[in-house]
């Protein structure tokens, strides 16, 4: 796969998840790898395992100790960093903050740190996990699925802006992944995404695939894409159709006595 083998690769939020399976997936392709994750030793059990870097610490700063450990420059960014919160308007503003700082700040700020030097050369490529929630919503989650939906959106700015100058971007947007994520979803995971549930390493060859054939919006679940047009051609039937799964959500909480 030329446009991976050889390239200087770094995956955030890879101690584990899809995080992990994309740095495998890279090094398996002959990349050079940087394995990033808040977890420390996680960062580090991944990186021995497939021959790689492990640069641990906050997704937000990690560019230019990453930059340095990959010799010098970085070809292809992927800010898979995420963080999940439930709960709506009334959930801690502590939450919010968190889930917008770590699914779309992050990105800004990696991107703040990358461009100049990929501008200059005239290539460089930004793969933003979003998930699914980020084109279509999250029942159960306001902070998780706005700020998706922000982070869909620096990605479309991003493309729009800058591929003619040699960046390619790419928006991964998976539904229910066989994650720690994903287990701490509870009845809303349970009840939309596990029963679509993949592996990590099908997230990390849907990836690896569009790339090679430069495409923005990754899906994972082709089934997204049919979602993403019902949403935007019926909006209001297709908002019909998550309320009813919120009523399903409400109605199974209230009978197992976890309603909020």
């Amino acid at each position: 796969m030329g446009t991976v083998r050889g390239a200087r690769v770094v995956v955030t939020g890879a101690g584990g998840g899809i995080g992990a399976a994309l740095a495998r997936r890279f090094a398996a392709e002959g990349a050079q790898v940087v394995v990033n994750d808040l977890d420390a030793a996680k960062a580090a059990a991944v990186a021995e395992e497939i021959g790689a870097t492990a640069v641990p610490g906050d997704a937000s700063g990690v560019v230019p100790a990453a930059r340095e450990a990959l010799g010098g420059a970085i070809d292809i960014f992927c800010a898979n960093a995420g963080i999940g919160h439930d709960g709506g308007p009334e959930a801690d503003e502590e939450l919010w903050q968190q889930s917008w700082d770590v699914n779309v700040m992050a990105h800004v700020r990696a991107a703040r740190e990358l461009l100049p030097e990929w501008l200059e050369r005239g290539s460089g490529r930004f793969v933003a996990t979003v998930s699914a929630a980020g084109i279509l919503t999250m029942i159960g989650s306001a902070p998780y699925a706005v700020s998706k939906h922000a982070a869909l959106a620096f990605a479309e700015w991003l493309s729009a802006t800058y591929r003619h100058r040699g960046i390619g971007v790419h928006a991964v947007c998976p539904q229910g992944v066989r994650t720690d994520m994903l287990t701490a979803t509870g009845t809303a995971g349970d009840l939309v995404l596990a029963p679509t549930a993949i592996e990590p390493e099908q997230v990390a060859d849907a990836v690896l695939a569009g790339i090679e054939e430069e495409r923005f919006l990754i899906l994972p679940h082709p089934e997204v894409a049919r979602h993403y047009a019902a949403r935007a051609g019926d909006t209001d039937r297709w908002l019909g159709g998550i309320n009813k799964l919120q009523r399903k959500l409400e109605d199974l909480e209230a009978a197992s006595g976890t309603s909020g």
